[in-house]
């Protein structure tokens, strides 16, 4: 009887000029595994065996809940959207850009805090940026919760609209990571850039309308308002969570689309233009 001799499995590997382009979408997917690991890293190191990671994901909402309806409700006596308490409008407004500061800011320094996996290995750098979208949501969904208590709280129900977050919550994603995307890449040749961005990040708290209703701008500033891509998505959060009289002001909103679209396109470019140098420079 012959004996079968076993021999090792034999793996190919295909060098082409221009595959890692052609292929670079679908590799996104083969390496679905690498985004989970370090997704599920990120949320480690943010909240396993800490106090201060999930203190600060209920403090920090709360805290600037307190002084924007002091200041705005209080001192400057702002309206709110519809029938809502003032504390309950700030907090839905708080949600989306609570969001997209978080996405903002954690992936600017995500490559850099890589450089390691990124000099040694293939893989759609893309990746990176992108798993720091899994953090900002464990994030949003702990304002969230706190939300559902201060309406329990007030005895307020938002009504039918709510089913519409989810692709509010969407649309917050996609219009943060391009920003983020384009920012993480200038990050990468700049490294001063890193210091722009918590500037970025103070300025665009106050001139969305996290902490007041976008309905005070003045009617002939208002489009122009709209220009800022954080105020289609707070006023979409607003309009599916405080129900009643809150209305979206659908040119403005319009105008908001199309800048997330146009950032995200920036972004994406950018990014997948300067993709290649990443290694050497970092």
């Amino acid at each position: 009887m012959q004996k079968l001799e076993s021999r090792p499995s034999e793996t190919t590997l295909v060098l082409e000029p221009g595959r890692a382009d052609r292929y670079y979408w679908l590799d996104l997917w083969r390496y679905r595994e690498l985004f989970a690991i370090l997704a599920w890293r990120d949320l480690a190191v943010r909240y396993k065996q800490t106090v201060i990671g999930v203190a600060w994901a209920v403090v920090r909402p709360l805290l600037t809940m307190l002084i924007f309806t002091f200041i705005f409700g209080r001192i400057a006596r702002l309206h709110s959207d519809g029938a809502a308490p003032y504390p309950i409008m700030v907090l839905a407004g708080l949600l989306p850009w609570t969001l997209f500061s978080t996405i903002l800011s954690e992936a600017s320094a995500s490559l850099i805090g890589n450089a390691n996996l990124i000099g040694k290995v293939y893989f759609p750098r893309l990746i990176v940026p992108s798993a720091a979208i899994v953090v900002a949501l464990a994030d949003f969904a702990v304002a969230f919760l706190i939300l559902l208590a201060m309406m329990v709280w007030f005895r307020f129900a938002p009504d039918w609209r709510i089913l519409f977050l989810p692709a509010f919550i969407l649309l917050g994603v996609l219009a943060s990571l391009g920003p983020a995307l384009f920012i993480t890449a200038m990050n990468v040749k700049y490294r001063d850039f890193r210091y722009i961005i918590p500037f970025l990040l103070q300025f665009g708290t106050y001139v969305s309308p996290v902490g007041f209703s976008s309905s005070v701008t003045p009617a002939e500033w208002r489009l122009l308002y709209s220009a800022n891509p954080a105020v289609g998505v707070i006023d979409g959060f607003r309009w599916c969570l405080l129900g009643g009289e809150a209305h979206l002001y659908l040119p403005g909103f319009l105008v908001s689309l199309a800048v997330v679209a146009a950032f995200l396109w920036l972004g994406v470019g950018y990014f997948r233009a300067t993709e290649r140098s990443f290694a050497d420079l970092l």
